[in-house]
């Protein structure tokens, strides 16, 4: 079953390491990418650009409308993921619990939903 480990953070915390800890930290982070991806776990990873640069977009009444991110004030922000293979959810969480970033921030854990494609009455996949 997949798992996304979405890392939560405060970006000034980041913004406050020390240049030699930050190193340390990104040569962490990619060493265990390396490791989940020889153990099978590993699907994707990325870090996200810092929450100044996201946008928030919504349709309502069929306009579409956006405004700068991020989409709910919080002392911590949405950092990146890790998308993993996994037995199940406590597996998954032994997993989560590496993730280097837990060190300074959260890492939230949701399982993949999967969806079932709907046909419509043309025979097309929705």
């Amino acid at each position: 079953m997949k798992y996304l480990c979405l890392v939560h953070c405060d970006e000034a915390v980041l913004r406050a390491l020390p240049p030699d800890e930050r190193r340390a930290l990104n040569a962490d982070s990619m060493a265990y990418d390396r490791l989940l991806e020889a153990a099978g776990h590993f699907i994707a990873a990325e870090a996200l650009s810092p929450v100044r640069a996201a946008k928030v977009v919504q349709v309502r009444q069929g306009q579409r409308s956006h405004v700068d991110g991020p989409y709910a004030e919080a002392r911590e922000q949405l950092c990146g993921f890790i998308l993993v293979e996994a037995r199940d959810l406590n597996a998954a969480i032994q997993l989560a619990g590496r993730i280097p970033m837990a060190r300074y921030g959260a890492i939230e854990v949701r399982p993949i939903d999967v969806m079932e494609m709907i046909e419509n009455p043309e025979g097309n996949a929705a």
